[in-house]
Order: C-alpha cells, then structure tokens, then sequence
C-alpha cells in the first residue's frame, strides 16, 4: 500500500512539501508530476502495480511518496522532535526534518547560511550627507532590535538620524514607553510620526484579515508613509531593524534564494540591471537603490516581473500590498514620489548593519537588552524573558495565524518567529534553554486561538 506521506500536498499541478527538508532535499518543496503520474497520485492510497511505481519513480526517490503509513504531525511540544543542538522542532515547524545524529535541516545546513548577512547592502560606514539634514533613518518601533540600531547609529556612530515611527492601534505599553525615554536620551535624532486614519486602517486590517488571518501589516506600511519624506528630504540611507535571524530566515521560507544573499556585491547583477536603467534615459543605481525600488514599487504598483525573477516572492508582502490597495488615496504621494525618484535617482539606499559585528562579534540578546536599558532607557516588555518581537501586542495573534495556517497546510510560508527563534538558538544569539522558555511562554505556537487575538479582532469590530 502507497501513501502520499505526510506534509505533502496535491494542488491539481504538483506535490508541494510543507516544511523544512534536510540534506539534499533543501529547499526543494515542489515536484512536478505529469499527467500519468498526476492520475496515480488522486488514488492514493493503494497498491501501485510495477508499471506504476515506475512511473512515481522520482516521486518514490524524493520520499513524497512510499509504501508506509505516514507520519502523523505533532499535536503539542510534548510530542515533538526537538533538534539536538538549537530549539527547532516538529511541533513549531510541521515537517521539519532531522538527520540521522538528531539536527535539525536549519543546523545541518549552517555551513550553507553562514554568510548570509543580509538581502540588502550591508554597510561598515555612513558618510556625513551634504545633500539632506540627516545622514540616515531608521524605522523606529520602540522594540529591542530597532532600539539597539537607533543606539548604535546615534550614539556610536553620531549620525543624524531621522527617527521614524508610525502610529499602530496595536503598540506595546513597554514599546511606546520606550519611543517616548528615547526622544529625551537622543538629542542628534529628530523623531517623525505618521499615523493613518482609523477608517482607512480598517479598511487596509479587514482585507489582510481574509488573506492572511492577522492584521499585521509592518514594516510595509512604514514605507508608504514615510517614502515620499525620504525623497524630499534626499535622506542618502535608511535602514530597518532586522537581526540576523530575520534575515536568514528568509532563506529556510523559500522567500530568497542564494542569489538575493549575494546580489547586493555581485558586479554582474548590478551591471545588468544598471544597463537596462541607462537604456531607458534612467539614471543608474548605487548599492541598495535596486532594494529600495523593488520593495516600494511593489507596494505602489504590486508585484512586478523583476521581482519574482530574482526570488523576491513574498506571500506576506504580497498579501500586504493587495490590502493597502484598499485605499488607493494613501497610495497617490507614494507613485508620485516612487517615479520621481526613479527619473532623478534621487533614492534612499536600502541598507543593513551586520548585527553581529557590531555587538562585539555575537548579537547576544540578554546583554544588548541590558546595554539599552541602560544607555535608551528601554523598557523591556513585562515577561522580561521574551526577546523576540517586543513592541506589538498582537504578536502572539501573529505567530498563532501564521502557525495555525501552516499547520494545516493553507499557507505554505512557515512561521516566521519559529524559524527566527531556532536560527537565534542555532547562532547562539540566545541560548537553547532561553529560546525553549520563548515557545512554551512568549510565543503564539498553538492550536487553540490565542486570547490576544480578541484585540485584533476588537479593532476591527469597532
């Protein structure tokens, strides 16, 4: 008797693999199947006559398809396989896979990962502007990583920073608490707050509810606010709060292959897209320009050909772009300046600081927590024991949509606290011991709707 094993998926075109696989298999959820094959996969389970094994010969080989009882999918942590070295396991991260010795696929493949810094330009120095006020900004949410940059480029790097911040009904006490000991600790840092009218975040919240089952929309609506600022002020960088984990993760969510991690330095890539610019009478792009573009043409416009070519699929962010277009008004100032500093070149470079470096050698959660308290005056959230994503309170609503909707393979972007907490424990940005107390305290793993999503669900309501 043949089964189509567990955490596959028939979608009438191919078999698609919810999960992490390890080893060779990496990265490759998807099998083609022909229309032969496509007939025997919809009579699953039975026997498969000689003929027909041959014929799911690759599908048999790949392991989508054997003669046992699939495995079932963990119904809590109490029932999971945890990888022997960081926090991963097959509760959190349905159909993750382990290798013989008890690693995870995301341990197994570190040596693979290890230089992925950033899908953006990662930048040593930032140069004073003579063109604009300011020499960078920085989206600002009050939270520890965005905090911990806000320090790092005001404090020790004394740049005029233009500090953004953006008015969610959602904000942690402890993060706004936090924007507001920050504006009195910097006195170099200007702070710009935006907000968008109630009526029109319901309109923007209640369509990303049906698409993703939450209503988180940051960082994308930080960009259609604050873009067209940027350009007037010829602001030369800005830079979002990401760690190296949100980073990576990107990788183990099938969202950017190999090529976004090198793109950013490879001469090639940029001279080829360069070359298409100055055929078209544009003007050409310096490092992190091409990143910008993309991502604010893609709120503006949606989702353009160039973007897929290089990988840059994004159920997320697409997801987020069909809801902002809701309200097509917000969008007008965005495509007014989206194409004026196309023709100009006039455009804020998209940029990244390698955290690691610039933490000593290791981003280490527990003393960067301590050092902000201290010099930010930061104020951590109430279980002071959570590190990952401290500046919304509907984080957990988050985390338990994305989860519930991978779990039962409606969605196939894996969670992305799951992911980002097993590579923190994998890099050692955290210890395996503090990331295990993350997910069974802090975070939204769970099969019951969490209690946090009366919020969210109260805002919409109103």
């Amino acid at each position: 008797m043949y089964y189509l094993q567990n955490r596959w998926k028939y979608n009438g075109k191919c078999i698609v693999y919810y999960g992490i696989r390890a080893g060779k298999n990496l990265n490759k959820n998807v099998i083609k199947l022909t229309a032969k094959q496509k007939k025997i996969i919809c009579t699953l389970p039975r026997e498969l006559s000689g003929k027909e094994t041959s014929e799911l010969n690759n599908v048999i080989t790949s392991g989508a398809v054997l003669p046992c009882v699939p495995k079932k999918t963990p119904l809590s942590l109490a029932e999971a396989q945890f990888c022997t070295r960081c926090c991963a396991n097959d509760f959190i991260i349905p159909g993750l896979e382990f290798t013989e010795d008890g690693l995870c696929a995301m341990c197994a493949s570190e040596h693979i990962t290890k230089d992925f810094k950033s899908v953006v330009p990662i930048v040593d120095k930032i140069p004073c502007s003579k063109k604009s006020r300011f020499d960078i900004a920085v989206f600002y949410t009050g939270g520890k990583d965005s905090t911990y940059l806000l320090y790092y480029l005001a404090k020790v790097l004394k740049l005029r920073v233009l500090a953004l911040t953006w008015v969610i009904p959602y904000a942690s006490e402890s993060a706004l608490k936090s924007i507001e000991n920050a504006r009195k600790k910097f006195e170099n840092v200007e702070f710009l707050t935006r907000s968008v009218s109630n009526e029109d975040l319901r309109k923007i919240y209640a369509k990303l509810y049906d698409l993703n089952e939450n209503t988180c929309a940051c960082p994308s609506l930080a960009y259609v606010l604050f873009y067209p600022t940027l350009v007037a002020e010829k602001v030369p960088y800005f830079i979002a709060g990401n760690e190296p984990a949100q980073m990576t993760g990107l990788f183990y969510n099938n969202m950017a292959p190999k090529i976004a991690y090198k793109f950013p330095d490879s001469k090639f890539l940029n001279f080829a897209v360069n070359l298409g610019r100055i055929l078209t009478f544009h003007p050409p792009l310096r490092r992190g320009q091409f990143h910008t573009l993309t991502t604010v043409k893609q709120l503006a416009f949606g989702t353009k050909k160039i973007i897929k070519l290089f990988g840059y699929k994004n159920e997320l962010v697409e997801n987020v772009t069909t809801a902002i277009h809701e309200v097509p008004e917000m969008l007008k100032p965005l495509k007014r300046s989206v194409r004026k500093s196309s023709w100009t070149g006039n455009i804020p470079a998209f940029v990244q600081v390698d955290f690691d470096a610039i933490s000593g050698g290791k981003y280490d959660w527990i003393n960067i927590k301590k050092l902000i308290i201290d010099e930010c005056g930061w104020v951590p959230p109430e279980d002071t024991g959570k590190g990952l994503h401290t500046s919304c309170k509907i984080e957990k609503c988050k985390e338990f949509s994305q989860f519930s909707r991978f779990y039962n393979m409606r969605s196939t972007m894996i969670p992305f606290s799951a992911i980002e907490i097993s590579l923190a424990s994998r890099d050692k940005n955290i210890t395996r011991e503090q990331a295990i107390y993350e997910i069974e305290n802090t975070l939204g793993f769970s099969l019951k709707e969490v209690p946090e999503c009366e919020i969210m669900k109260g805002f919409l309501k109103k």
